[in-house]
């Protein structure tokens, strides 16, 4: 894991996973290094901050060389706990939620939907995109027996803060939260929060800005 985290500025922390994916891409073709121009060009992030995210975690290329791409994935690999499984429930098996079990991370091979529940869900569990979905009433023991660390929440709104202090109760550790709802968790557990209407609003506003 990352450490001190609390350094660490939270923009540059929502870029490593995409640092991540695109020194893979760069590994796949076969190039052993890498300038933080090249990185800059193919992610459309300004060099000065690609070169700024680095020197916050350690990883300094070397002058006139760059950064050795293998070496970079590994320190990678290592803060974004790459080598380590995380088990991971979806909540709420509407139009959202099934594209999810559909997708289930496929490019991601440390992160996988492993169970889920939907409120039109038998007790006794039935088959969705091959994942294992139940009622909600099952949550708390499914969230066990299946290891579950993260959850992501895509239930209606009236719902969400219900479902969210049931979660509370079990043992995960975070909570990537779809609905428009601000909900409140335990110290404990962290949230991120993704509303889409909202991230579409701030898009329509940049393009009259234009």
């Amino acid at each position: 894991m990352l450490q001190e985290a609390a350094k660490i500025p939270l923009a540059t922390t929502k870029r490593l996973p995409l640092y991540y994916r695109f020194l893979q891409n760069f590994a796949n073709a076969g190039q052993k290094r890498i300038s933080s121009q090249e990185l800059s060009d193919a992610m459309k992030i300004d060099s000065a901050t690609i070169r700024r995210d680095f020197s916050y975690l350690g990883a300094l290329g070397k002058k006139g060389y760059g950064y050795d791409v293998q070496e970079l994935l590994i320190f990678f690999r290592k803060t974004l706990d790459q080598d380590e499984e995380t088990n991971v429930a979806l909540i709420g098996v509407g139009g959202l939620g099934s594209a999810f079990l559909k997708y289930n991370f496929h490019r991601n091979h440390n992160t996988k939907i492993i169970v889920a529940f939907d409120s039109n869900s038998p007790h006794e569990g039935e088959k969705i995109s091959e994942i294992d979905t139940f009622h909600p009433d099952e949550i708390e023991e499914k969230i066990k027996e299946y290891g579950v660390e993260l959850v992501i929440l895509t239930v209606p709104s009236r719902s969400a803060q219900e479902v969210t202090d049931r979660l509370a109760k079990t043992n995960i550790k975070g909570i990537l939260n779809f609905t428009p709802v601000r909900i409140s968790v335990p110290d404990h557990i962290r949230v991120q929060t993704i509303d889409l209407s909202v991230e579409l609003q701030t898009l329509i506003y940049q393009i009259k800005q234009q």
